[in-house]
């Protein structure tokens, strides 16, 4: 059986979402809320936050609201993907913001809040999990890959 290297972007969307589910977990287990743990001293710290919103806390106590706009997001990024399932930029920039929004999605139905955990030290930046890297990894990858495609 021959696998295209163009279908493993889906092992590594479901890779992304194990990942993360698995980090949260051991987060909400192991460290007190608002601990921080210092990984690399003045880069990167863990720090267990529970988030009910969006980025630096934005419309705070709305999960309900989250969760219909990621119900909604993910059935356009499945769309979008099916689409363009030819096309491997966009459509490994769509699998990774759909990997990073069923992972916190599963955090609002299991807990009621996403779990955040990565402070980058160095800057004024929200504190956030391997969901939220693979939704910007993914939004980077699609302008980049549209911007390059007009070219």
């Amino acid at each position: 059986m021959k696998v295209k290297i163009s279908n493993l972007v889906y092992v590594v969307g479901l890779i992304i979402i194990i990942m993360d589910q698995w980090l949260k977990f051991y987060i909400r287990n192991n460290l007190e809320i608002g601990r921080e743990i210092k990984l690399l001293p003045q880069i990167i710290s863990l720090t267990y936050l529970q988030n009910t919103g969006a980025a630096w806390s934005f419309m705070e106590g709305n999960s309900i609201f989250f969760i219909v706009i990621a119900l909604f997001a993910i059935s356009i990024f499945s769309y979008f993907i099916f689409k363009n399932k030819d096309d491997f930029y966009l459509k490994t920039g769509l699998i990774l913001m759909l990997s990073g929004t069923v992972g916190n999605l599963i955090d609002r139905f299991i807990c009621g809040f996403v779990t955040d955990m990565f402070k980058l030290d160095f800057v004024n930046f929200p504190v956030f999990n391997i969901a939220d890297a693979s939704l910007s990894i993914g939004v980077v990858i699609i302008i980049l890959s549209l911007l390059l495609e007009k070219e």
